[in-house]
């Protein structure tokens, strides 16, 4: 029986998928916004629209067997720039949700923009699948964050459990690095492609991955039983975030966490007492000295 589905059951997840049942991984919901582009063709961006919808919904990203109610949630939002037929310039940004254990609640755990998205398509191009070799930079961005909201989110259910698809998403970028792409390149941009895997990868940001499980497994899914309980394990994320920090503070998994989380957090502490609200403050404040009013948040009083 596979890590995640294992996991799932040990957190009590009622499955309603038939014995032996197999479905795709990912619930995408896929939006492209060109209003930026004028005297062009629409229809290429419907066509497109549909195209990586039916890519990211119907591909095989794992052996794992996931029943239709365990579909990781995640939206692609594309923003057109550019458009000099077949060539594409815009912006992506990527977020994913995980349930929090016997409530409604979800939780964000993937909220980023990649602004280096370039790609050429042409009306009714059909995407391909291919793990070995390259075939377009459309289908390896594609690639590489489907295989990273899967990692990310089966890290958020047991401790390195997405062990197997950062090694699937470090391929893809050694595939596109082999061809040069946009967006790619080692040490070109610290927020690239390149730069997102390194960070939940490299030993130095590895803390990374340890926070995810403990944030989301001992904490948020704990606090649904023991509110206090699961804010402590929270705290203690938050002083490991801040070693990662303090190793590598230009790291682009230190802005991922905060527009993930931020808001989060001032929820998860709503009901805390003054002095938690005010070392958990402090702390963030050091670590996201721009967000001072977002922060302030933390510190209020909760309403009854």
């Amino acid at each position: 029986m596979i890590k995640r589905l294992l996991t799932l059951f040990v957190i009590a997840f009622e499955l309603v998928a038939a014995p032996h049942s197999v479905s795709q991984e990912l619930n995408c919901k896929v939006e492209i916004n060109a209003d930026k582009v004028q005297n062009a063709n629409k229809e290429i961006f419907n066509t497109l629209q549909s195209a990586i919808s039916d890519y990211m919904n119907t591909q095989k990203w794992t052996d794992a067997q996931f029943g239709t109610n365990e579909k990781i949630e995640c939206r692609l939002y594309f923003t057109i720039n550019s458009y000099d037929e077949p060539n594409i310039t815009g912006d992506l940004q990527i977020q994913s949700m995980r349930p929090v254990y016997n409530s409604s609640y979800t939780t964000t755990v993937i909220n980023f923009k990649d602004t280096k998205v370039e790609f050429s398509y042409e009306l009714n191009q059909p995407l391909v699948y291919n793990d070995v070799s390259w075939e377009s930079n459309l289908t390896g961005i594609l690639n590489f964050y489907a295989y990273l909201i899967i990692a990310m989110d089966f890290d958020t259910f047991s401790l390195n459990g997405g062990d197997a698809y950062y090694d699937k998403a470090a391929n893809v970028v050694r595939l596109a690095q082999s061809e040069g792409e946009s967006g790619w390149k080692a040490f070109e941009d610290p927020k690239n492609r390149s730069s997102v895997l390194s960070a939940f990868t490299d030993k130095t940001t590895s803390g990374m991955r340890e926070i995810l499980y403990n944030y989301h497994r001992k904490g948020l899914d704990e606090m649904v039983v023991s509110p206090d309980k699961g804010r402590a394990v929270i705290t203690q994320t938050l002083s490991t975030l801040k070693s990662v920090y303090d190793l590598a503070p230009m790291s682009v998994c230190i802005s991922m966490f905060k527009d993930a989380k931020l808001d989060e957090l001032v929820n998860v502490y709503s009901k805390s007492t003054t002095t938690e609200k005010d070392n958990v403050f402090e702390l963030l404040k050091t670590l996201y000295p721009t967000e001072n009013n977002r922060l302030k948040k933390i510190k209020e009083e909760s309403k009854p």
